[in-house]
């Protein structure tokens, strides 16, 4: 018996297409250009969990798993997996929907790291976690 097809975890965060401004010189989607969407898509799920501004400190393990052409649906899931006084760390998958055939992919991963910052820009506590929605 096969096993079954992967599917996202954690919460829909972001959705976008990948244009054609978006690819390398090899006319694949530019890594950068996915890992924007990874960021921002992390850094929504922080700013709820936070109440308030982040920053981004740092990202672990990013692995491109499959390449992203242009019209494809990409969406990313985040999950918190851990919560400190002021950062948090939140998985990040990547998958797209193709174009064409409308195959469900997952094409990245990674950890992001984020930090609760003030005004100007200094940690603070995050506050008591309440339901993200």
């Amino acid at each position: 018996m096969a096993a079954p097809e992967p599917t996202p975890t954690g919460i829909l965060s972001l959705r976008s297409i990948a244009m054609p401004a978006d690819t390398n010189p090899s006319g694949q989607i530019f890594g950068g250009w996915l890992m924007s969407q990874m960021d921002l898509a992390g850094g929504t799920h922080a700013m709820f969990r936070a109440n308030g501004r982040v920053a981004t400190v740092a990202v672990d393990g990013m692995v491109f798993h499959a390449p992203v052409f242009v019209g494809d649906e990409v969406s990313c899931y985040t999950e918190i997996v851990r919560v400190g006084r002021s950062s948090m760390s939140i998985a990040v998958e990547a998958w797209v929907r193709r174009c064409r055939s409308r195959q469900l992919v997952r094409v990245t991963s990674a950890l992001f790291h984020f930090v609760a910052v003030t005004d100007d820009n200094r940690p603070r506590p995050l506050p008591p976690e309440t339901e993200w929605a």
